[in-house]
Protein backbone atom coordinates (compact mmCIF):
# COMPACT_ATOMS: atom_id res chain seq x y z
CA UNK A 1 0.00 0.00 0.00
CA UNK A 2 2.54 2.50 1.24
CA UNK A 3 4.55 2.27 -2.39
CA UNK A 4 1.28 2.50 -4.23
CA UNK A 5 -0.06 5.55 -2.33
CA UNK A 6 3.46 6.74 -2.39
CA UNK A 7 2.91 6.72 -6.77
CA UNK A 8 0.09 8.48 -6.83
CA UNK A 9 1.47 11.77 -4.42
CA UNK A 10 4.03 12.27 -6.30
CA UNK A 11 2.25 12.35 -9.46
CA UNK A 12 0.28 14.86 -7.48
CA UNK A 13 2.87 17.14 -6.94
CA UNK A 14 5.11 16.88 -10.44
CA UNK A 15 1.81 18.12 -12.20
CA UNK A 16 0.27 20.12 -9.82
CA UNK A 17 3.58 21.86 -8.72
CA UNK A 18 6.70 20.67 -9.98
CA UNK A 19 5.55 21.19 -13.88
CA UNK A 20 2.83 23.81 -13.39
CA UNK A 21 4.56 26.93 -14.47
CA UNK A 22 3.52 30.58 -12.96
CA UNK A 23 2.49 31.91 -16.25
CA UNK A 24 0.26 28.49 -16.74
CA UNK A 25 -1.69 29.20 -13.95
CA UNK A 26 -2.11 32.90 -14.29
CA UNK A 27 -3.60 32.20 -17.96
CA UNK A 28 -5.63 29.38 -16.58
CA UNK A 29 -7.20 32.33 -14.07
CA UNK A 30 -7.97 34.15 -16.91
CA UNK A 31 -9.61 32.15 -19.67
CA UNK A 32 -10.64 29.54 -17.30
CA UNK A 33 -11.72 26.59 -19.61
CA UNK A 34 -10.57 28.00 -22.57
CA UNK A 35 -7.34 28.51 -21.56
CA UNK A 36 -4.72 25.79 -23.41
CA UNK A 37 -2.39 25.62 -20.16
CA UNK A 38 -4.93 23.79 -18.55
CA UNK A 39 -5.08 21.06 -20.95
CA UNK A 40 -1.14 21.02 -20.67
CA UNK A 41 -1.44 20.55 -16.88
CA UNK A 42 -3.74 17.30 -17.30
CA UNK A 43 -1.68 15.65 -19.95
CA UNK A 44 1.63 16.39 -17.38
CA UNK A 45 -0.46 14.54 -14.87
CA UNK A 46 -1.67 12.04 -17.01
CA UNK A 47 2.23 11.35 -18.57
CA UNK A 48 3.14 11.18 -14.41
CA UNK A 49 0.72 8.54 -13.87
CA UNK A 50 1.73 6.30 -16.75
CA UNK A 51 5.13 6.78 -15.59
CA UNK A 52 5.25 5.91 -11.60
CA UNK A 53 2.18 3.37 -12.36
CA UNK A 54 4.21 1.83 -15.28
CA UNK A 55 1.01 1.36 -17.87
CA UNK A 56 -0.59 -0.47 -14.66
CA UNK A 57 -4.07 0.68 -12.81
CA UNK A 58 -5.43 2.47 -15.73
CA UNK A 59 -8.77 2.43 -14.32
CA UNK A 60 -7.21 4.68 -11.00
CA UNK A 61 -5.43 6.93 -13.71
CA UNK A 62 -8.89 7.27 -15.32
CA UNK A 63 -10.47 8.17 -12.00
CA UNK A 64 -7.60 10.47 -11.15
CA UNK A 65 -7.62 12.28 -14.08
CA UNK A 66 -11.52 12.88 -14.48
CA UNK A 67 -11.98 14.06 -10.85
CA UNK A 68 -8.70 15.70 -11.32
CA UNK A 69 -10.19 17.96 -14.52
CA UNK A 70 -13.35 18.78 -12.63
CA UNK A 71 -12.17 19.88 -9.11
CA UNK A 72 -9.75 21.95 -11.15
CA UNK A 73 -12.73 23.22 -13.59
CA UNK A 74 -14.46 24.83 -10.23
CA UNK A 75 -11.66 26.26 -8.90
CA UNK A 76 -10.70 28.09 -12.34
CA UNK A 77 -14.58 28.78 -12.80
CA UNK A 78 -15.55 30.29 -8.57
CA UNK A 79 -11.95 31.75 -8.10
CA UNK A 80 -11.16 35.48 -7.72
CA UNK A 81 -8.77 37.77 -5.86
CA UNK A 82 -10.42 37.37 -2.54
CA UNK A 83 -10.89 33.49 -2.45
CA UNK A 84 -7.86 32.38 -4.54
CA UNK A 85 -6.04 31.43 -1.11
CA UNK A 86 -9.06 29.74 0.21
CA UNK A 87 -9.92 27.87 -3.05
CA UNK A 88 -6.40 26.81 -3.88
CA UNK A 89 -6.39 25.15 -0.15
CA UNK A 90 -9.57 23.13 -1.05
CA UNK A 91 -8.71 22.43 -4.40
CA UNK A 92 -5.79 20.32 -2.88
CA UNK A 93 -7.48 19.21 0.22
CA UNK A 94 -9.84 17.73 -2.21
CA UNK A 95 -7.11 16.03 -4.41
CA UNK A 96 -5.96 14.57 -1.91
CA UNK A 97 -8.68 12.70 -0.38
CA UNK A 98 -9.37 11.53 -3.80
CA UNK A 99 -6.22 9.80 -3.50
CA UNK A 100 -6.98 8.52 0.22
CA UNK A 101 -10.19 7.04 -1.12
CA UNK A 102 -8.62 5.49 -3.99
CA UNK A 103 -5.78 4.10 -1.63
CA UNK A 104 -8.46 2.95 0.86
CA UNK A 105 -10.16 1.36 -2.65
CA UNK A 106 -7.06 -0.66 -4.19
CA UNK A 107 -5.78 -1.84 -0.16
CA UNK A 108 -8.30 -1.25 2.32
CA UNK A 109 -7.27 0.01 5.74
CA UNK A 110 -8.73 1.39 9.03
CA UNK A 111 -7.33 4.01 11.07
CA UNK A 112 -7.21 3.38 14.64
CA UNK A 113 -8.01 6.68 16.43
CA UNK A 114 -7.48 5.65 20.16
CA UNK A 115 -3.72 4.67 19.14
CA UNK A 116 -3.49 7.92 17.14
CA UNK A 117 -4.88 9.96 20.41
CA UNK A 118 -3.16 8.34 22.75
CA UNK A 119 -1.66 10.41 25.79
CA UNK A 120 1.79 10.85 24.01
CA UNK A 121 0.40 12.40 21.13
CA UNK A 122 -1.95 14.25 22.80
CA UNK A 123 0.87 15.90 24.96
CA UNK A 124 2.90 16.69 22.10
CA UNK A 125 -0.48 18.54 20.09
CA UNK A 126 -1.20 20.18 23.25
CA UNK A 127 2.21 21.55 23.56
CA UNK A 128 2.52 22.55 19.89
CA UNK A 129 -0.95 24.74 20.35
CA UNK A 130 0.76 26.33 23.56
CA UNK A 131 3.89 27.40 21.51
CA UNK A 132 2.01 28.43 18.45
CA UNK A 133 -1.75 30.05 19.77
CA UNK A 134 -1.71 30.12 23.41
CA UNK A 135 1.91 32.22 24.12
CA UNK A 136 1.59 34.43 21.35
CA UNK A 137 -1.52 35.44 22.98
CA UNK A 138 -0.13 35.39 26.06
CA UNK A 139 2.73 37.83 24.40
CA UNK A 140 0.30 40.18 23.37
CA UNK A 141 -1.47 40.38 27.02
CA UNK A 142 2.16 40.77 28.18
CA UNK A 143 3.15 43.74 25.84
CA UNK A 144 -0.46 45.35 25.82
CA UNK A 145 0.84 48.53 27.34
CA UNK A 146 3.38 49.25 25.33
CA UNK A 147 2.03 48.24 21.47
CA UNK A 148 -0.15 51.45 20.81
CA UNK A 149 3.06 53.29 21.75
CA UNK A 150 5.17 51.15 19.52
CA UNK A 151 2.50 50.84 16.12
CA UNK A 152 2.49 54.86 16.41
CA UNK A 153 6.74 55.13 16.09
CA UNK A 154 6.39 51.87 13.58
CA UNK A 155 3.90 53.52 11.39
CA UNK A 156 5.69 56.94 11.03
CA UNK A 157 8.88 54.44 9.38
CA UNK A 158 6.29 52.68 7.15
CA UNK A 159 4.97 50.19 9.02
CA UNK A 160 4.88 46.29 8.33
CA UNK A 161 3.19 43.49 6.47
CA UNK A 162 -0.01 42.51 8.31
CA UNK A 163 0.23 39.66 11.07
CA UNK A 164 3.88 39.20 9.77
CA UNK A 165 4.85 39.65 13.69
CA UNK A 166 2.37 37.15 14.76
CA UNK A 167 4.03 34.32 12.02
CA UNK A 168 7.45 35.48 12.85
CA UNK A 169 6.55 34.40 15.95
CA UNK A 170 4.92 31.55 15.89
CA UNK A 171 8.01 29.91 13.50
CA UNK A 172 10.67 30.90 16.49
CA UNK A 173 8.96 29.49 18.98
CA UNK A 174 8.32 26.21 16.80
CA UNK A 175 12.03 26.07 15.82
CA UNK A 176 13.11 26.43 19.47
CA UNK A 177 10.46 23.97 20.82
CA UNK A 178 11.57 21.67 17.87
CA UNK A 179 15.25 22.40 18.84
CA UNK A 180 14.75 21.59 22.40
CA UNK A 181 13.37 17.88 21.77
CA UNK A 182 16.11 17.38 19.44
CA UNK A 183 18.41 18.09 22.09
CA UNK A 184 20.01 21.22 19.76
CA UNK A 185 20.66 24.08 22.00
CA UNK A 186 23.59 25.79 20.05
CA UNK A 187 20.90 25.88 17.18
CA UNK A 188 18.61 27.96 19.67
CA UNK A 189 21.90 30.65 19.92
CA UNK A 190 22.31 30.61 16.18
CA UNK A 191 18.37 31.40 15.74
CA UNK A 192 18.64 34.15 17.95
CA UNK A 193 21.57 35.54 16.36
CA UNK A 194 20.20 35.43 13.49
CA UNK A 195 17.37 37.22 14.02
CA UNK A 196 19.03 39.95 15.84
CA UNK A 197 21.50 40.34 12.74
CA UNK A 198 17.95 41.10 10.30
CA UNK A 199 16.61 43.49 13.13
CA UNK A 200 19.59 44.99 13.47
CA UNK A 201 19.27 46.95 10.26
CA UNK A 202 15.72 48.38 11.12
CA UNK A 203 16.82 49.36 14.31
CA UNK A 204 19.71 51.29 14.08
CA UNK A 205 18.20 53.32 11.02
CA UNK A 206 14.43 54.32 12.51
CA UNK A 207 16.91 54.89 15.59
CA UNK A 208 13.65 54.10 17.95
CA UNK A 209 14.80 53.24 21.28
CA UNK A 210 11.45 52.24 22.29
CA UNK A 211 10.64 49.98 19.42
CA UNK A 212 13.86 48.48 20.43
CA UNK A 213 13.03 47.99 23.39
CA UNK A 214 9.54 46.56 22.17
CA UNK A 215 11.71 43.55 20.26
CA UNK A 216 13.73 42.66 22.86
CA UNK A 217 11.33 42.16 25.31
CA UNK A 218 9.23 40.43 22.66
CA UNK A 219 12.08 37.94 21.60
CA UNK A 220 12.93 37.12 25.04
CA UNK A 221 9.81 36.21 26.11
CA UNK A 222 9.03 34.63 22.94
CA UNK A 223 12.58 32.24 22.95
CA UNK A 224 11.65 32.37 26.74
CA UNK A 225 8.48 30.54 27.05
CA UNK A 226 9.37 28.29 23.88
CA UNK A 227 12.42 27.10 26.11
CA UNK A 228 10.22 26.98 29.02
CA UNK A 229 7.78 24.48 27.14
CA UNK A 230 10.40 22.78 25.44
CA UNK A 231 11.78 21.54 29.25
CA UNK A 232 8.07 21.09 30.78
CA UNK A 233 7.52 18.75 27.58
CA UNK A 234 10.69 16.84 27.84
CA UNK A 235 9.68 16.03 31.96
CA UNK A 236 6.20 15.13 31.15
CA UNK A 237 6.78 12.73 27.97
CA UNK A 238 8.93 11.15 30.34
CA UNK A 239 6.60 10.28 33.00
CA UNK A 240 3.95 9.37 30.30
CA UNK A 241 6.36 7.02 28.82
Amino acid sequence: MTLFALKLILAHFLGDFVFQPAHWVDDKLQKKWKSKYLYWHMGIHLLALLVLLQLEHLGVIAIIMVTHFLIDLGKLIFSNTKNFRWLFALDQILHLLVILLIINWHTPFQIDFESVLNEKNLLFITFLVFVTYVSGILMRMLLAPYITEVQKSDDAEGGSLKNAGKYIGMLERLFVFGFILLNQWAAIGLLITAKSVFRFGDLNKGKNRKLTEYVLIGTLLSFGLAILAGMLYNHMVEMVA
